[in-house]
């Protein structure tokens, strides 16, 4: 029966490379697969026709106490990673099958320990992927690249086995009538006992904490270091720095020395997973509708209709009868954003920030600290304005497919779109102005100190920013919105949308077009700033003329934005759906 399933499973992966080798004959996918295969050859050539001899020069520059300290923190992580796999999760074991599968093996005359095989043979297909891209990623670590590529086939397989099992386990708990609660209160209490052993005993053997002595980030590396090879860290992470000690393996002797303890932990997993008596088919059998469902949905363009447990939803303000249609959108995309980018919860989070940076403040020797979190507030700015809007979709990137419904509102083509760019505008807008004042608070209680700004000087750029934030994001938004609206059998408007090698292609042609013309639309902007900052010269102080140029540009960028909406909106009444889908 075994090979009969490793049958299925080669046959499958066979006429799933097959089907993506026939879509290169047209154009779009083509293209999309020869600038996928030249941004891996280009960004991983490096490593894989670097010298063995350079290799293990740069292998070698990395310490055995920085090893060390690097293998400490991938254990804490996967501790971590493992614990939280025993909190969070609520739901009954439930293998992932399609319906397809699920028609095919469950009838037959397949064993429960011959669907658990079938489970752990299909997740290697991800498992491999996964580690070859780790293995890529992580190519300045470790000597040899199988060695590295090896480390990370054993952690995520050991992960994936604790998963299943987890689950399992689980179920056997709610089988015997221990809720939820119960499991996560008792597994909370359970650690919380042994943090207060951990701290008696740490006490005694860690070394102090003092804010005087970690200036930099020297010291608090070295403070860290020395915390996680003394007292009971060590004893706590044992099992975890096993699973990852083979990763860190500089030489094939010390990897091979590894590796017996890391697979021992792989058959005891093995071995747990094989051996746990739970039914899970009825659970799998839902799981594959819900999916089968979640598909159908979105296909359809129900974005509602893929929540799994849809639950009812505040809304972020009051719909009146009577206002701006583009309103109304609004509304329905911050709805569909979820209850993370609600208005209570970022003044929360703001509140907190600032109370933890004014203790933080006003602790000894905590400038450095404080300086550090204000630049990582700074730079996180231009970093969201350019990867934001790869992640806040909520606009016709969503809507696409219900274009022959939007169209029959009695709005302008310029609204609709307004309307559909607001939600990720104004949730984009709220992250940056909570970067900018986290990152203009710590320079004014610093003082610009090292870093030649003075109070007046800082306030008024955070002011013109402040200004010049909403405008960028609307500009920002508009490209792909607009990549959409032309380029509709390019663009991957849905999460189902084709995967591969082709599809990475063809995101990276339009994320390098979306960043071309965002710099060709900043092109004006700082003509604009340029003039009122010459202008401001001749009346006004530094500070006033850095406003002036800043107020400048942004009324430029909303000139640009305004002409966008226009240019948007006519495009959007000359789409044709129909015609796309036929085409």
């Amino acid at each position: 029966m075994v090979w009969a399933l490793i049958y299925l499973q080669f046959h499958s992966f066979k006429n799933r490379t097959v089907v993506r080798v026939k879509r290169l004959k047209q154009p779009k996918y083509l293209f999309g697969a020869i600038v996928g295969l030249l941004y891996f050859y280009f960004y991983f050539y490096r490593w894989m026709f670097v010298a063995h001899g350079e290799r293990s020069r740069a292998a070698l520059a990395t310490s055995p106490d920085k090893l060390a300290l690097y293998e400490s923190i991938g254990a804490l992580v996967l501790f971590t990673i493992v614990l939280l796999a025993w909190i969070i999760p609520h739901q009954r074991a439930a293998l992932a099958f399609t319906e397809a599968e699920v028609a095919f093996l469950f009838p037959a005359p397949i064993s429960r320990r011959g669907l658990i095989h079938f489970k752990l043979l299909r997740s290697q297909t991800a498992i491999l992927f996964t580690t070859l891209l780790l293995a890529l990623a992580t190519r300045r670590f470790g000597n040899h690249p199988w060695i590295r590529g090896a480390g990370w086939w054993l952690i995520l397989s050991v992960l994936n086995l604790h998963f299943l099992g987890s689950s399992f386990a689980r179920t056997m708990l709610l089988e015997r009538g221990i809720s939820n609660w119960k499991r996560r209160v008792g597994i909370l209490s359970l650690v919380l006992l042994s943090a207060v052993g951990v701290v008696i005993w740490a006490r005694r053997t860690l070394p102090a904490f003092n804010l005087m002595e970690i200036e930099n980030l020297d010291g608090i590396q070295n403070y860290f270091q020395q915390v996680l090879v003394s007292g009971p860290v060590p004893y706590l992470l044992f099992p975890f720095r096993l699973a990852v000690r083979p990763f860190w393996a500089l030489s094939v002797p010390s990897f091979l020395s590894a590796v017996p303890a890391t697979l021992l932990i792989l058959i005891a997993h093995y071995w747990w997973v094989i051996r746990s008596n739970v039914a899970f088919e009825e659970a799998s059998v839902e799981n594959a509708k819900r999916i089968a469902e979640r598909v159908a949905a979105i296909r359809s363009g129900n974005w509602q209709g893929t929540k799994t447990n849809p639950k009812s939803k505040r809304a972020p303000f009051l719909l009146r009868s009577a206002g701006p249609p583009a309103v109304a959108l609004l509304w329905k995309n911050l709805i569909s954003a979820g209850q993370v980018f609600t208005l209570r919860l970022w003044i929360i989070l703001a509140s907190v920030t600032t109370g933890v940076c004014a203790i933080v403040w006003n602790s000894p020797g905590a400038s450095t600290i404080v300086q550090i979190v204000g630049l990582v507030a700074a730079a996180l700015i231009p970093w969201s304005l350019l990867i934001g809007p790869q992640f806040l979709r909520q606009d016709l990137r969503q809507d696409l497919l219900l274009a022959d419904v939007l169209k029959m509102f009695p709005m302008r083509g310029w609204q609709i779109v307004l309307g559909e760019i607001l939600a990720p505008a104004v949730i984009l807008t709220g992250i940056h102005w909570f970067l900018l004042i986290l990152s203009a608070g710590v320079f004014s209680q610093s003082g610009g100190a090292g870093f030649g700004i003075s109070q007046s000087m800082g306030l008024c750029a955070g002011l013109g920013l402040a200004v010049m934030l909403p405008m960028l994001n609307l500009i920002v938004l508009q490209i792909p919105n607009a990549a959409v609206l032309v380029f509709p059998a390019w663009f991957q408007a849905g999460k189902e949308g084709p995967h591969g090698i082709e599809a990475t292609g063809q995101r990276l042609i339009f994320v390098l077009g979306q960043l071309v013309v965002f710099v060709l639309a900043l092109i004006p902007a700082c003509v604009g700033g340029l003039c009122g900052f010459l202008v401001g010269q001749m009346a006004l102080s530094t500070a006033g003329t850095l406003l002036l140029a800043e107020l400048c540009a942004a009324v430029v960028l909303g000139i640009e934005a305004g002409m966008g909406f226009m240019l948007l909106g006519w495009l959007f009444e000359r789409f044709d759906l129909s015609a796309e889908l036929t085409s």
